[in-house]
């Protein structure tokens, strides 16, 4: 088998890149409020940014492999779906266990949540459409329409906490009507540093989940192709 160098070097940096910021935010001083649990953002907002790259990922290769019709764009699109809808659920529980100790409770049905929580169900629901449609074009098809459809999530989703009032907390980095960080800039750094290697990550997986796509795909239609030519056989 071919070694894949792109996926293996992909590999390696988002794994460094981890390892880098697991280090940095251990060692990153303690905040004025509360205390070790900033150290959370670390990992929270960079699982909220993949999440956000993922589906607009999804959404970007379904008008692609509408404009050419590639079945490559499709797997893509499939495959940075899974990868949005995994980190999603990240962002969530990692979205608790800071909530418990700062709002006393792990949930609440603020707007920033409450749309969080709708993206399960439209890519969720963009995965099974996957699995009930058997012809793969028109399969595609449709699920390039609700990918690029359900981007509409990400804008939503960011904005929710400056549209309706609740008790999530403002964007900490604001980036739109002029760049702001809201936080000790001592955080700045790593934040940063976690937010690169976590797009690295995507990366990654969305070439390693994309290799896989295609090898599940090529293995489906040699089983496709093996049973039309017995039955042609035998008939």
């Amino acid at each position: 088998m071919k070694r894949d160098v792109t996926t293996t070097v992909l590999g390696a940096a988002s794994l460094l890149g981890l390892a880098v910021v697991l280090g940095l935010s251990l060692t990153s001083p303690l905040d004025v409020n509360q205390g070790s649990l900033v150290r959370l953002m670390f990992v929270h907002v960079p699982e909220a940014w993949l999440s956000y790259l993922a589906y607009g990922g999804t959404g970007l290769f379904g008008l692609l492999y509408l404009i050419q019709r590639r079945r490559h764009w499709d797997r893509l699109a499939m495959a940075s779906g899974e990868i949005g809808l995994l980190f999603t659920l990240a962002t969530i529980v990692g979205g608790m266990l800071w909530a418990k100790p700062t709002w006393g409770t792990y949930w609440v049905w603020d707007a920033r949540l409450t749309t969080t929580a709708l993206s399960l169900v439209v890519y969720g629901g963009y995965l099974l459409i996957r699995s009930l449609i058997d012809d793969p074009e028109r399969r595609a098809r449709v699920s390039a329409v609700v990918g690029i459809v359900g981007t509409l999530y990400v804008p939503v989703n960011y904005m929710a906490v400056e549209w309706w009032r609740g008790v999530h907390q403002t964007q900490t980095l604001k980036l739109l009507g002029g760049v702001r960080w809201d936080a000790a800039p001592v955080y700045l750094p790593t934040l940063l540093l976690s937010v690169a290697s976590f797009t690295v990550l995507y990366f990654f997986l969305l070439r390693l989940r994309g290799i896989l796509a295609a090898r599940e795909e090529a293995r489906e239609e040699r089983e496709l192709t093996g049973v039309t030519g017995l039955e042609v056989a035998r008939g």
